[in-house]
């Protein structure tokens, strides 16, 4: 049933809202008759022109440059095989999801319906003129090596087989600093490569090219050691082959100082680590399971350095750390080719930057004091946000250098701006709090689990190793409800908080609140009355520490939700008013807004509280916070009270946080539009910095902004996320979706465990 279900969610995920993950979306305006006029016919004729002339045009007149074709027959998929070209589209999709979401490169998935390999060639060569870059992907061996060869040759764009070049990359960077780690010199190491296919095969070329010695190679297959007395060997296993009288791969293991492993799970035993060399360095990169289990090596061999293509092991060999990248780089200077030195140049800014103190913001989403170089850190995180500095960076100036770039970078610092301004970043966060999130899931309490999408965000918060949740209502409705979605009520605590099978607890709760509140008008029956509200039960709970976070309001206005558990659960010392802000998912980057449901028109201290809080809570997104105090007018002196409520805000907040990054009254275009800031008001503590949080005057402004960008702009929102709180408590806006609920059960997972730092 669960494996049923699971397939059923990835059927819905791929078909709904809309079939497929990608989509052409329009770059210029539309609007009008002389738009379309511009757009097609007749306007169009001039750039045809202008390129017929000159073809280098086409860079400048169209999309080329920053468009990729992931290309593929459909022989070798994931873990599938040779599914065909239709079936593949998915994955050639997802691939194109990746290049956007991390490089901001535009891609076209092409699926070819053959197995000819003249024929597959001929059908790229014909369309290459579309594009920048050609992305080859999921074709078998070793008919990928001659597609990729003849491709490279006849092509004057860069082409790369990913499966090949991607792990080859990503794992020599990584092998680099393993071998630093420990010791170790690549021209001395013997290293054993478990598969003979396309990536094994770029992969030992790759180390052979930083130094790694042929007669210390061995290969294996699936019929075992590759000798060259074999008859029958591809002209690429025949470039592994080796002299040595050995024929398993256990006897392969025995003194050898590496393993790569691209071949199948579970097929190397303790004994084979056992038998390895001092300090031993294994890479078992075979997914969905590798090589050899990573808990079950890493308690073999203590001396063990290990990396996996798993996300839940340290050193994660992730292509996606390679492939955005370095076609990033190869399109910025029109490169012909992805060729040898830019590869190796890959690998050495991967290794590179591992070796640099990480980013707060990496820290706190692999939930990590400080991540350091080390036995299990030799590789960067898939979502640092210096990947989209580096590597491209690296990748072009090697192009340039080895003469296969046919646009030259003058200004490097310029360069490197222009690619951290890149949207690869500002959509990765809402995953790194997930990833946070299933670092250490708390027990969050569902106050109206009996509303099936508050129990389908539930389910995927379980499933997804966000949260333990505890539900609340109707257990029989609960549990009709759970069968209806298919999610297995198995280890899942479910309470009605009207039933008189929990009295006990009730009245445990009962007795503690009344304690707490008997000299402010509360009876004993009053509490156990108020027990029976889930509101009051699930704060009950997250105050005796029965669980660390409630969510509720998915049913009730917001006022309603909020003042019980304001009542309840009590304010952080130091705080007189909660506050909320909403981050907003945008294509301009991350923003934080304030105060976007609690304080109607806040005084001039209050404001000045929730700005702290606000910056804060961007802190804890490891997103170091730069403000601007929204009001009507820029800079202004005017004596309008409102006006004159946010220039006093700014005045105390600067003399009572010195350090913070804030600026106003500001108008809302200039805030976020630093060439406008800059032209009319150079003197801004603003210029050449990136907005990132916005905080308003009165709750209607900030309350209608947030909304206004999440329906129009359809930017994902993470919250209200309510500020000041004593323990771990968020309240869902009054009908919010499934994925913002699911957002609201990573926020409150995460203040969890920012609230068990406090204790």
């Amino acid at each position: 049933m669960d494996s049923d279900k699971k397939k059923l969610e990835a059927l819905l995920y791929h078909s709904e809202p809309t079939p497929g993950k990608i989509k052409v979306v329009p770059t210029k305006k539309y609007d009008t008759q002389r738009d379309l006029a511009l757009a097609y016919s007749p306007g169009v004729a001039e750039p045809c022109l202008a390129i017929e002339k000159n073809p280098e045009d086409v860079y400048k007149y169209t999309t080329k440059g920053n468009l990729v074709a992931v290309i593929s027959n459909g022989t070798a998929v994931l873990g599938l095989g040779d599914i065909g070209a239709e079936a593949s589209k998915p994955v050639m999709e997802g691939k194109g999801l990746l290049f956007k979401i991390f490089a901001d490169i535009d891609v076209f998935d092409i699926e070819v319906d053959t197995k000819d390999v003249d024929k597959f060639i001929e059908t790229v060569k014909n369309i290459a003129p579309t594009f920048g870059g050609i992305n080859l992907e999921d074709i078998k061996a070793p008919e990928a090596f001659e597609i990729e060869r003849r491709l490279k040759e006849e092509l004057d764009i860069p082409v790369m087989h990913d499966d090949q070049h991607g792990t080859a990359i990503i794992s020599a960077a990584a092998l680099l600093n393993a071998l630093e780690i420990t010791h170790k010199k690549i021209e001395d190491v013997k290293i054993v490569v478990s598969g003979a296919g396309a990536a094994a095969v770029s992969c030992t070329r790759l180390y052979k090219s930083f130094g790694a010695k042929a007669e210390n190679i061995v290969m294996t297959d699936s019929k075992g050691v590759i000798r060259s007395n074999r008859s029958n060997l591809t002209s690429q296993k025949a470039e592994f082959a080796t002299d040595r009288e050995i024929d398993t791969l256990e006897e392969a293991m025995a003194n050898a100082d590496v393993f790569i492993g691209l071949s199948m799970a579970n097929i190397v035993t303790p004994d084979m680590l056992l038998s390895m060399a001092k300090d031993p360095i294994v890479f078992a990169m075979a997914n969905p399971n590798p090589e050899i289990e990573y808990d079950i090596a890493i308690k073999t061999r203590k001396d063990l350095l290990m990396a996996t293509g798993r996300s839940d092991h340290p050193n994660q060999v992730n292509n996606v750390l390679g492939f955005p990248f370095i076609f990033r780089g190869a399109l910025d200077v029109r490169a012909t080719a992805i060729n040898e030195a830019m590869k190796k140049a890959a690998v050495l800014a991967l290794a590179e930057l591992a070796k640099k103190p990480v980013p707060e913001e990496v820290n706190i989403a692999y939930n990590k004091t400080k991540l350091i170089f080390g036995k299990d850190y030799i590789i960067p995180k898939p979502f640092d946000p210096r990947l989209i500095v580096e590597i491209p960076s690296a990748v072009a100036k090697a192009a340039m250098e080895s003469g296969v770039a046919q646009k030259g970078i003058k200004d490097w610092d310029a360069y490197r701006n222009e690619l951290a301004g890149r949207l690869g970043d500002n959509n990765k966060y809402i995953e790194l709090l997930m990833d946070r999130a299933r670092q250490n899931p708390k027990r969050v309490v569902y106050a109206e689990a009996d509303q099936i999408q508050v129990l389908k965000a539930a389910q995927i918060a379980h499933e997804e190793g966000l949260a333990i949740p505890v539900l609340l209502g109707d257990q029989t409705l609960i549990l009709e409800l759970m069968k209806e979605i298919s999610f297995s009520p198995e280890g899942i605590e479910i309470i009605d908080p009207k039933s008189k099978d929990i009295a006990p607890i009730k009245n445990k709760y009962a007795h503690k609140y009344w304690n707490e509140r008997h000299r402010k008008g509360i009876t004993l029956y009053d509490a156990e009355t108020l027990m029976r509200s889930r509101n009051y039960f699930g704060a009950m709970m997250v105050n005796s520490g029965d669980a660390d976070a409630l969510l509720s309001g998915y049913s009730r206005s917001y006022r309603q939700v909020i003042i019980p558990i304001l009542e309840l659960m009590g304010l952080m010392k130091g705080v007189k008013r909660a506050a909320t802000t909403n981050l907003m998912i945008t294509d301009y980057g991350p923003l934080f807004i304030s105060d976007t449901s609690i304080n109607i028109n806040p005084s001039v201290n209050d404001l000045a509280k929730i700005t702290r809080m606000t910056t804060n809570t961007c802190k804890m997104f490891g997103i170091e916070p730069v403000a601007a105090m929204i009001s009507y007018a820029n800079f202004a002196g005017l004596k309008d009270p409102g006006y004159k409520k946010v220039e006093e805000t700014l005045k105390l907040v600067q003399r009572t946080y010195p350090k913070l990054d804030i600026d106003g009254p500001i108008q809302m275009d200039f805030a976020l539009n630093n060439d406008l800031l800059r032209d009319r008001y150079p003197f801004s503590k603003l210029v050449n910095k990136k907005v990132n949080t916005l905080i308003f005057p009165n709750l209607e402004a900030a309350n209608s902004t947030y909304k206004i960008l999440k329906e129009l702009n359809k930017a994902a929102s993470v919250g209200p996320i309510l500020m000041g709180m004593k323990k771990a408590v968020h309240v869902f806006q009054l009908g919010a979706t499934v994925e913002e609920m699911v957002n609201m059960t990573a926020v409150a997972v995460v203040d969890a465990q920012e609230k068990e730092k406090m204790v």
